[in-house]
């Protein structure tokens, strides 16, 4: 019987161990997670802007200018009176934004995940904290323009109504007549 709870207590002791091993290691790759993504700075200052459609992204999509990620969404809200989405961003403290820059919701390639792309204006005056980007472009429904696509056939007929086609009256065929003399 002795050999038994031995056993036991040999088995118990190598669960707990492994169990804290598979423990720290989600640890670990939470921590990474965090620190990879960026959400661990608070750094930053906030900018805004309004759109009026934000398909595919939200809180903690990447801010990108040039194809680098400069920041991060920190909130969405919807005016209930107009309808368009304010949408919160925190930039990084060493990039200034100028106040004519322009911005785009679009994605990583068709299948890819969506961000925020910054363009950057040309004027000297840079946003301040808070400050709005006025020129704005939201989300496109690319599975829509697909539909769409599709459902006219390629043809560049968009958004004309084709009339309905008038059936044929049909001719009666012209019967051969035998081979002369």
């Amino acid at each position: 019987m002795d050999a038994g709870i031995a056993r036991m207590r040999e088995n118990n002791v190598a669960e707990t161990i492994i169990g804290a091993v598979v423990v720290a290691v989600a640890v670990l790759f939470v921590i990474f997670a965090y620190m990879r993504t960026g959400s661990g700075s608070l750094s930053g200052y906030e900018i805004q802007a309004r759109l009026p459609r934000v398909d595919g992204i939200g809180i903690g999509t990447d801010v990108r200018l040039s194809g680098i990620k400069i920041g991060s969404i920190s909130d969405l809200t919807l005016d209930p009176k107009n309808y368009l989405v304010t949408v919160h961003m925190n930039i990084r403290d060493d990039i200034k934004i100028p106040v004519d820059s322009s911005l785009m919701v679009t994605s990583s390639g068709l299948l890819g995940s969506s961000y925020i792309s910054l363009t950057p204006g040309g004027d000297d005056k840079m946003l301040a904290p808070g400050g709005m980007i006025q020129n704005s472009q939201g989300s496109v429904d690319l599975m829509g323009l697909v539909g769409r696509f599709i459902g006219s056939g390629g043809n560049n007929n968009q958004g004309q109504a084709k009339p309905p086609q008038q059936p044929q009256p049909q001719q009666p065929k012209p019967q051969s007549l035998p081979p002369g003399p």
